[in-house]
């Protein structure tokens, strides 16, 4: 019989390189519109770091909310380029990493962490452009006991995030574009940056077409 809670699965095979290099060009509003805005890590994950762009293979966690045993053993097994992302349960009672766990993802090569929970030392982590995502920050430690997984599926507020998945994080927050789909969502966000690119030149030179407006309007039957 599996383990289930004391697992440590091996990775699935990571997206290429230039494939992530060009979703790491996006931003995440295009990416989620052009998933029919059904994958989205929730209004709670803000960045806690000094803006820098998150874009990398998930190699994910799962952890007993309050505890960081199996972060540690991520932080040791993942690859250079990963983002570890953690499903801690949204607890933000205890945090799950701080300043020396980020340090030593950063100097790992860890390409950033999502934390569905809290991280403390907030002050050092805000310094740095090392990605961090959270929902959350506390004084209070975590406690280093388990349970835990490691590359086994996981849901951070609704977002189904699987190994190998690409995350990609920006002041808006986080998206997870699942592999299978990424080449397609990654053509349409390059249409729909294209299209808003025109928008803005368009305002910008006072010729907004605004007639979409009305015409939706008399559509659903409104009078003016």
């Amino acid at each position: 019989m599996p383990n289930i809670g004391f697992r440590i699965l091996p990775m699935p095979a990571r997206p290429p390189r230039k494939l992530i290099k060009a979703l790491a060009a996006m931003v995440t509003a295009h990416l989620s519109d052009n998933m029919n805005r059904m994958v989205a890590g929730g209004a709670a994950l803000r960045p806690m770091h000094r803006g820098g762009k998150l874009c990398g293979p998930a190699f994910t966690v799962k952890v007993a909310p309050g505890d960081n045993l199996m972060v540690h053993k991520a932080i040791d097994t993942a690859a250079p380029g990963d983002v570890i992302v953690v499903d801690a349960g949204g607890e933000v009672t205890y945090a799950i990493i701080g300043d020396i766990m980020s340090s030593l993802a950063d100097k790992r090569g860890m390409a950033g962490f999502v934390i569905y929970g809290a991280i403390r030392d907030s002050a050092e982590i805000g310094a740095r452009r090392f990605p961090v995502y959270a929902c959350g920050v506390t004084h209070r430690g975590p406690y280093k006991n388990g349970p835990g997984e490691i590359n086994a599926p996981i849901a951070l507020g609704g977002m189904v995030v699987h190994p190998g998945d690409i995350i990609v994080g920006d002041a808006d927050g986080v998206v997870a574009v699942p592999l299978a789909h990424a080449e397609e969502v990654l053509a349409l966000a390059k249409a729909q940056l294209a299209k808003e690119t025109a928008m803005l030149k368009a305002i910008a030179a006072g010729k907004a077409d605004r007639l979409w407006v009305d015409e939706m309007l008399r559509q659903r039957g409104c009078d003016f």
